[in-house]
């Protein structure tokens, strides 16, 4: 995909992780703010987040992924103010014909019917219960959720079903919710996975300007755990050249925080991601940039990216094989190895009455 981005000024964009909000792959004409064509000086307004609404009549997707483990998926909201620039989900917005870039971090979708769309669909005859995983694509505890409390409803329909989840998350608002997530945990009904990409808070706030701080991050574990709730770490994703000397250090700050598992992903750079992490590479490292993409390229047949099964999360090749084995062994030596107990469906039972009609007992 060549690289014809034409950049956002800095001083327009602070905070955010993308420089352009070029056009997505749908769009038969690139996307370019324009000067007018009058000789006079134009304001340009610094880039607010904006949000709008859908009205889902869905809300859990069926995957088939055969390296996932999971089947279903929900997402609160469309787009991730988290901004972080290697986000493998930002294609999604060029399904809306939005831009992948800033679009994808300041023109969020929010679904405020997401939990009573979830109980309903919870309820239709033929339900059959598995663990629901939330946070695969957007960050549920993005900045948004504080106003908009969506995620939180959710969490409610889903305790009252007795309904296994999985959550994944870099937002710290999930502590908000702990008194939902730690009798759920005691039912062995939830498990948090927090990603921490880093122990930089420099670099961090470069590549994920709205995410929490590491050290937050870490913070969060502890509080999660000392509430009975289980916790993995998630290096994730291992940055080829930039992160992955810290690989071992971010374990052993995650089980020192309470962690009970750990896991890996390689940088994925589908589609827009690509030149989007590019031109990021060449705004703030440079001297870096040739390394690492050479190191991906060599882990996916000399392109950036392979979407291949089993493949895409790690890559393959020697680079690969050598995260591979540094994780294995730092995992083992903490105690991070074991498999956490798989979460019950046996409790699941739909509760007696529904947000429009009440049980009367």
């Amino acid at each position: 995909m060549p690289n014809t981005a034409r950049p956002v000024a800095a001083d327009l964009r602070p905070g955010r992780g993308a420089a352009s909000r070029d056009s997505g792959r749908f769009e038969a004409q690139t996307r370019h703010d324009e000067h007018d064509g009058w000789d006079i000086p134009e304001d340009r307004d610094v880039l607010r987040t904006v949000v709008s609404e859908e009205r889902p009549r869905s809300v859990i997707t069926y995957v088939k992924s055969p390296d996932i483990p999971f089947d279903r998926t929900l997402n609160p909201y469309r787009g991730c103010e988290h901004g972080c620039i290697y986000c493998f989900a930002r294609p999604t917005h060029a399904w809306l014909g939005l831009s992948p870039g800033l679009d994808f971090e300041t023109r969020l979708i929010a679904r405020p019917e997401a939990p009573a769309v979830l109980d309903r669909e919870l309820r239709r005859r033929g339900y059959s219960v598995a663990p629901l995983a939330i946070g695969t694509n957007t960050d549920p505890y993005q900045p948004v959720e504080k106003e908009r409390g969506i995620m939180r409803a959710c969490l409610q329909v889903l305790s009252a079903f007795n309904h296994p989840v999985g959550i994944v998350t870099k937002g710290t608002l999930v502590e908000r919710d702990i008194d939902i997530l730690a009798p759920m945990a005691a039912r062995g009904l939830v498990r948090v996975g927090i990603s921490v990409t880093t122990l930089d808070a420099g670099l961090s706030r470069r590549m994920e300007p709205r995410v929490p701080a590491p050290k937050r991050r870490l913070e969060t574990i502890r509080r999660l755990t000392e509430a009975g709730i289980p916790v993995r770490i998630m290096v994730s994703p291992v940055v080829p050249a930039l992160t992955d000397p810290e690989l071992e250090a971010i374990l052993k700050a995650g089980a020192e925080a309470g962690a009970d598992a750990a896991s890996w992903i390689m940088l994925r750079l589908p589609l827009e991601v690509a030149p989007l992490w590019q031109d990021w590479l060449a705004e703030h490292y440079p001297d870096r940039a040739a390394r690492v993409m050479n190191h991906l390229r060599a882990m996916h047949g000399g392109e950036v990216y392979s979407a291949k099964w089993f493949h895409r999360m790690r890559g393959e090749g020697p680079y690969a094989e050598i995260i591979a084995q540094r994780f294995t062994r730092a995992a083992r030596a903490l105690g991070l190895d074991r498999r956490q107990p798989p979460l019950r469906c046996d409790l699941f039972r739909p509760p007696l009455g529904t947000a429009e009609q009440p049980a009367l007992f």
